[in-house]
């Protein structure tokens, strides 16, 4: 299907019955209160959830859609959207308590794209990830907001330059080798970072997402990774390398997927600014340290992208209409990029799950690993790939195997136990470093460099 005529055919599917919502900027109490709302109309396939509370005390909500609210089936793709990560950038609060409003109600209609859509895939939507940073910029209004006023949480922290710097380990790991997936957290590191961000840490450790989007506002693109440039020695926060991840392509895919799907995005000439097809790498765009999205595919399986969807950071209410239009389809649209690539079971020869296998893409230099029940996803672009799956005791098996333009292949690996040889037989596998030993040469390195920790 034509690139432009799928988001056409997607809104079309969307129309039939869609209801009148409220637009509204809703404060916090009038957020918990709309998220409760949702749940109460679409109780058997909702579920509301804390992962923490904010500096000042307020809850982090998040609302979950699924067929079987607050349970991982085997096989059944984790996926989120998180918004308000800046207090005063507001668009993607309100789009996002829509977007719950909107899946509860097309359910209830009947309505076959956004059923199965639940019924396929376990949906977490956070629609405030700072709610002290934007009662902060609420009380001053959209119209007299300044550009920066409640940004940063009650203690003043951005809270998109407040994640482990794990892409300086990356750099490092790379030039000897080491695990180029699931880098190791510093010791120290909770002391380092804010309750909002600790909490989404936790999150997203307890949970084997596959697919994610933050939504930003102050421009109109969809950024993707890597935000941090390899290249330490400049310290404009202007400076421009492009620093594409092993996944460069798909993830280019995926931004182009929002990107053509939202009204305007994909004409590229957006708040002043150029950008082709409407998509950025992040570092291309400008170096940012410490930032959610590169922390999401380094430190576990989640592939996360960075909407920025209006050139007002905090538009008045009579054009929150007109942006839930322009954004309806490709936030739909984008959930549905969680089903596409390889997913399967890892097992050992008495059909038990195997938590934690790695699944490693040959020509692709990041690996995932399987979920608890042993199942794992791979997002890949259509094509062949030879894929192996190993862990600790077991032999490891290869395959090839080839994906296609819609559905996930379905690739399962039984795998055998791993021999026992005499320690005289056993060969040396390179150079291996354990956690440790790795924190403890990056961080000199990057000390020296200048590099704020």
């Amino acid at each position: 299907m034509a690139r432009w005529l799928r988001p056409l055919v997607g809104a079309l599917l969307l129309l039939e019955g869609a209801a009148a919502l409220s637009f509204l900027h809703h404060r916090y109490e009038e957020l918990v209160q709309a998220l409760f709302r949702v749940q109460s109309q679409c109780p058997y396939v909702t579920r509301i959830y804390s992962i923490g509370r904010s500096v000042e005390g307020r809850h982090l909500y998040v609302l979950e859609f699924s067929d079987y609210p607050g349970i991982h089936e085997p096989l059944e793709p984790e996926f989120k959207y998180v918004g308000n990560m800046h207090g005063n950038e507001v668009l993607g609060r309100e789009l996002l308590l829509q977007l719950s409003e909107f899946l509860c109600e097309e359910y209830r209609r009947g309505n076959e794209r956004i059923t199965r859509l639940i019924h396929d895939t376990r949906i977490h939507i956070m629609p405030s990830m700072n709610p002290d940073g934007y009662e902060v910029a609420a009380k001053q209004g959209p119209d007299s907001n300044g550009y920066l006023t409640g940004r940063n949480n009650a203690n003043g922290v951005d809270l998109n330059r407040n994640f482990p710097d794990l892409n300086t380990l990356m750099y490092y790991s790379r030039e000897i080798s080491g695990p180029n997936h699931h880098i190791p957290l510093p010791d120290n590191w909770k002391s380092q970072v804010e309750p909002e961000t600790l909490a989404v840490i936790q999150w997203i450790s307890s949970y084997n997402f596959v697919l994610s989007a933050n939504l930003h506002g102050g421009a109109v693109v969809a950024n993707y990774p890597y935000d941090k440039s390899q290249d330490q020695r400049f310290r404009s926060h202007r400076r421009t390398v492009n620093t594409p991840t092993p996944d460069d392509k798909l993830f280019q895919k995926l931004a182009k997927t929002y990107s053509y799907a939202h009204s305007w995005m994909h004409r590229g000439w957006n708040c002043g600014d150029y950008f082709a097809d409407g998509i950025t790498n992040g570092a291309s765009w400008y170096s940012l340290s410490k930032g959610m999205q590169d922390f999401n595919y380094l430190y576990t399986n989640c592939f996360e992208i960075t909407l920025e969807l209006s050139c007002n950071k905090f538009p008045p209410e009579e054009d929150l209409e007109r942006q839930w239009m322009a954004n309806r389809e490709a936030l739909v649209a984008f959930i549905e990029e969680v089903h596409q690539g390889i997913k399967g079971m890892v097992s050992d020869e008495n059909n038990n799950g195997i938590a934690g296998a790695v699944i490693s893409v040959q020509g692709i230099s990041h690996d995932i690993t399987s979920g608890d029940m042993g199942d794992y996803f791979r997002l890949l672009l259509p094509g062949t790939y030879t894929v192996t799956a190993s862990a600790e005791g077991y032999q490891p098996l290869t395959v090839t195997t080839t994906v296609g333009p819609a559905a996930p292949s379905l690739v399962h690996f039984q795998l055998k136990q791993e021999v026992v040889r005499k320690p005289a037989e056993r060969k040396a596998s390179g150079t291996r470093m354990n956690n440790k030993a790795l924190q403890k040469k990056v961080v000199p390195r990057a000390a020296r460099r200048g590099t704020q920790r």
